[in-house]
Parts: C-alpha cells; sequence; structure tokens
C-alpha cells in the first residue's frame, strides 16, 4: 500500500506536486487561500441573487449565501481536482513507465493527499470568512474529515481508471474538464435539491456530490450531526470502486509502456 511500504515515496510526490503548482508564482502557497477566495467572490456574484433566495437560511438570516456556497465549493474543489488531474497522472509521468521498480499504482495518492492540502486550506478561508461574516462558528466542523471519507475513497477509485483510460484514450483528458462542472452545477451546491423541479431531482441526487455537499453544510454551518447510515452505505459502496479501480489499473498496466 501506498501509506505503507511506499509511504516516503508517496509522500515526496505529494510535496512536489504542491510546491511545483506554485513554484515561481510572487505569492507562493499563498494562492493556495487566495484562489478559493477569488472563486468564492465570483460565484456569489454571479449566483447569489437568483440562488441565495432559493436558501431559506439564507433569507432568514442564519447565514450568507457566500458561505453556504462555499461549503459546497470545497468539497467540489477537491473532487474535480483528483477528477481533472486523474487521466495524466500516467501520461505525464512517462519516465515512471519505463522504470520497472516504480509503482506505477501509488501515483493517485499524492494527487488525493495534494487535494486534501488544498481542502484544509480552503477550511481555513471557510472558517475565518464566516467567523467575519456571520460571527459565527458549528463545533461539529470537526466531523468533517468522516464525511469527506468516502469521497476520498471514491476519488482514488476513480482515479485508477481514468489514469488508466487516460493512457490509451487521450480524450478523457478533455472530457473531464466539462464532467468537473457538470458536477457543480447538477448538485446541490447552488440550490437546494427541494426547491429543484422534481421531474429532474433524480439528476441531483443520483450525483455522487449532492450528498456529501449536504452532509458537510450539516456539520459545517447548522450544528448537525451527519447521517453516519448513510455516510457508512457511500463509504461501503466506495470501497468497492476503489478496489475495483486498482484492480483495472493493475491489469492494464502491462500495457503502458507500449503506447506511450
Amino acid at each position: 500500500m501506498a501509506l505503507t511500504r511506499y509511504r516516503s515515496l508517496t509522500l515526496e510526490l505529494a510535496k512536489r506536486d504542491i510546491q511545483g503548482r506554485y513554484r515561481g508564482s510572487s505569492f507562493g502557497m499563498g494562492w493556495s487561500l487566495i484562489s478559493p477566495f477569488l472563486l468564492l467572490c465570483i460565484y456569489t456574484f454571479a449566483f447569489g441573487t437568483v440562488m441565495g433566495g432559493r436558501w431559506p437560511e439564507a433569507r432568514e438570516g442564519h447565514a450568507s449565501f457566500a458561505i453556504i456556497l462555499f461549503a459546497a465549493i470545497i468539497v467540489h474543489g477537491f473532487f474535480a481536482e483528483c477528477l481533472n488531474k486523474a487521466p495524466v497522472l500516467v501520461v505525464s509521468n512517462p519516465n515512471f513507465v519505463k522504470r520497472v521498480v516504480f509503482p506505477l499504482d501509488i501515483l493517485p495518492w499524492p494527487m488525493v493527499m495534494s487535494a486534501l492540502f488544498h481542502t484544509a486550506a480552503n477550511l481555513v478561508v471557510f472558517v475565518v470568512l464566516r467567523l467575519i461574516m456571520n460571527g459565527d462558528f458549528s463545533w461539529t466542523i470537526v466531523f468533517l474529515p468522516f464525511v469527506m471519507l468516502p469521497l476520498v475513497v471514491l476519488s482514488l477509485g476513480m482515479s485508477w481508471i481514468l489514469a488508466s483510460l487516460g493512457v490509451y484514450v487521450r480524450d478523457i483528458a478533455q472530457v473531464t474538464g466539462l464532467a468537473s462542472m457538470a458536477f457543480l452545477f447538477i448538485s446541490s451546491a447552488m440550490m437546494p435539491v427541494d426547491s429543484v423541479d422534481p421531474r429532474y431531482r433524480w439528476v441531483f441526487l443520483a450525483n455522487p456530490l449532492t450528498f456529501i455537499i449536504d452532509q458537510a453544510r450539516d456539520v459545517m454551518l447548522w450544528n448537525r450531526m451527519p447521517n453516519w447510515a448513510g455516510l457508512a452505505l457511500y463509504l461501503g459502496i466506495a470501497t468497492l470502486l476503489m478496489y475495483a479501480g486498482r484492480a483495472w489499473f493493475k491489469a492494464t498496466q502491462k500495457g503502458f509502456a507500449d503506447v506511450l
């Protein structure tokens, strides 16, 4: 496993991924805090008036739309980073493929760890903004790691599958960018599912982000305990996908060198 047998290598690759993103920029790793704040401003300006009115909590003054939206952006940001980077994990590291001793199947782990780092940075921004804008803090936010765990496992399984497919079908990398935006707009990120036309509500409910976003808001904003039964079921399904994804990757990696 990446976190046991290859722990040092995995951590070093994750560190390299994080530092490489900001190398040469004036603000350096400060962009990990600036970027989510700027993105929040854009979404709030673009959708605040229309979408904000659909949230009863925003209308009643319990939380601003910006904070409600930011909780969703944190969840989606993690998933989108994994989704967009997974198809090029192997393609962008051809030198690893040609090294017989390199364990290719650990590549998704550093990517997920890097995405979790940015999630933690976003969480810091969220807490500060909520204290400034609403003067409030939810102690139940300590349960957020348990809420995110099923999505992390799901993202690992998805990453192994996409990393493999990305070697043989290069168009996958072009599709995932559009898919990540679709996952955002057809989830409960912008509006509560109850406000969606019943004819299309199933699309939102089928989105793997919707349940996690709702649970994240419960613990980050509304001082509610997580839905432990729902999270356990989600984690069970995600674990099956994770093992299936890794098995698929191991079965197909024999042909990577021929394609690259």
